[in-house]
């Protein structure tokens, strides 16, 4: 790819929604295909003009990523411009951090030290560097394997429902069993002592993290983009007012529309945030209002884009220019930080789901009415359907992913809002 008379080249790993919006940004700017790397292939990303995906069995963990990672350094070694490596979840981003120094000599990698993730992407840990820089989150309780296996009942002290989800997300990708979600909602004393045996008996090892639950529905959530240049300076924020997530089990907490939000104050709260622990690169922050103190709670940092980050580019601060701006084209040390969706005028409603399910399931509010106005204007977009990258076989994948969809939220919406 070619920008202001200077080459580079961008990889993408993985093979899911997160890496088809970063390559459909990409092409945006570009019009070249994005190289990408994954151990599976997944729907968002088959038939497609915008990126090429290569296979590589048990890619998505060592010994095989790093010795995969050393055959492409080796094919890389001979390009004179800017490879840069974007990680698109949160396996990926710890491994670019974790073999950051072996890398580098032939990749850019715009992500921070391997210590430092450690402490962010763990929500335990993430929670203390709260407490230590002063952001809000939920009232939380700690609970290791030895106090959950333990003879004695572990005591909870909030009122049900509560929150219940791993502390290590990374290691919850590899449990599985029946009734397995991202994140619980428990509403009785039963069902905890159920989800908590079936966690650990299904190979979990690390902590649980147990939280109060913040009141009010998926409209109350918040979710905001950044990017932290090379210097640990703030350069964008986009933050996006969530107005519906996906019910099923396996999704739940991925929002499925959003409409863009302008905050100041929690601008101002995470750009001194992320330039006091001196981050680099993406980072993706998910908070809920709470009515009762009037304030944004944090739930987690994520440290690459998030899988719905999309809405960035569709709101015109296009993702994956600015890793572009910073490594290849230079432009950010002294660029002022933008706060996006200020204007009015440029907002676009975000959605991963087809306008029907929208209009059914968000909840009656003035946001909705505000999404619905910018529905009629034609104002929204999705990551995956692309005019520019359309052909029989991906329309057809489209209408297969919007139909389980529809099934999804009619099987699975009413029970997780009761």
């Amino acid at each position: 790819m070619e920008t202001n008379g200077k080459q580079f080249t961008p990889i993408l790993l993985g093979s899911d929604f997160n890496v088809y919006g970063m390559a459909r940004s990409f092409y945006d700017l570009y019009h070249e295909p994005v190289q990408a790397f994954a151990s599976i292939q997944l729907a968002p990303t088959r038939y497609t003009k915008v990126v090429n995906v290569e296979l590589i069995p048990g890619f998505d963990e060592d010994p095989v990523w790093i010795e995969t990672m050393r055959k492409l350094k080796e094919r890389y070694a001979d390009h004179p411009e800017p490879v840069i490596l974007i990680g698109c979840g949160d396996g990926y981003a710890e491994l670019i951090s974790k073999h950051k120094a072996e890398l580098e000599d032939v990749f850019i990698c715009p992500y921070i030290d391997y210590d430092k993730l450690k402490q962010l992407n763990n929500k335990e840990n993430f929670y203390k560097v709260c407490d230590k820089y002063g952001l809000p989150y939920p009232a939380t309780r700690t609970i290791s394997k030895a106090q959950a296996t333990a003879d004695d009942p572990v005591e909870q002290p909030f009122d049900y429902p509560v929150a219940l989800k791993p502390a290590n997300s990374v290691e919850w990708l590899d449990v599985h069993f029946e009734g397995r979600k991202k994140a619980f909602r428990i509403q009785s004393e039963a069902e905890f002592r159920d989800v908590l045996k079936k966690i650990y008996d299904n190979g979990y090892q690390s902590d649980l993290i147990l939280q109060d639950f913040v009141p009010g529905d998926d409209s109350n959530m918040r979710v905001l983009n950044a990017y932290v240049d090379q210097h640990h300076h703030v350069k964008m924020m986009c933050l996006g007012h969530p107005l519906l997530e996906d019910p099923a089990p396996s999704a739940i907490g991925n929002y499925v529309a959003i409409i863009p939000e302008y905050n100041n104050k929690i601008y101002d709260q995470i750009q001194k945030f992320l330039e006091a622990i001196e981050f680099t690169g993406y980072a993706n922050f998910d908070m809920k209002y709470d009515s009762r103190d009037q304030s944004f709670k944090l739930f987690e940092i994520n440290l690459r884009q998030g899988r719905s980050s999309f809405f960035v580019t569709l709101n015109g601060y296009n993702l994956a220019d600015w890793v572009v701006k910073d490594y290849v084209k230079g432009e950010l040390k002294d660029a002022p930080t933008v706060r996006a969706n200020k204007n009015d005028s440029q907002h676009a409603l975000w959605l991963g789901v087809p306008v029907k399910v929208f209009k059914q399931y968000t909840r009656e509010n003035a946001d909705k009415e505000r999404a619905l106005k910018l529905i009629s204007e034609g104002r929204y977009g999705t990551t995956y359907r692309y005019d520019q990258d359309m052909n029989l076989k991906r329309w057809a994948l489209i209408q297969w992913m919007q139909h389980n969809y529809t099934v999804n939220f009619k099987k699975y919406f009413a029970e997780n809002k009761g």
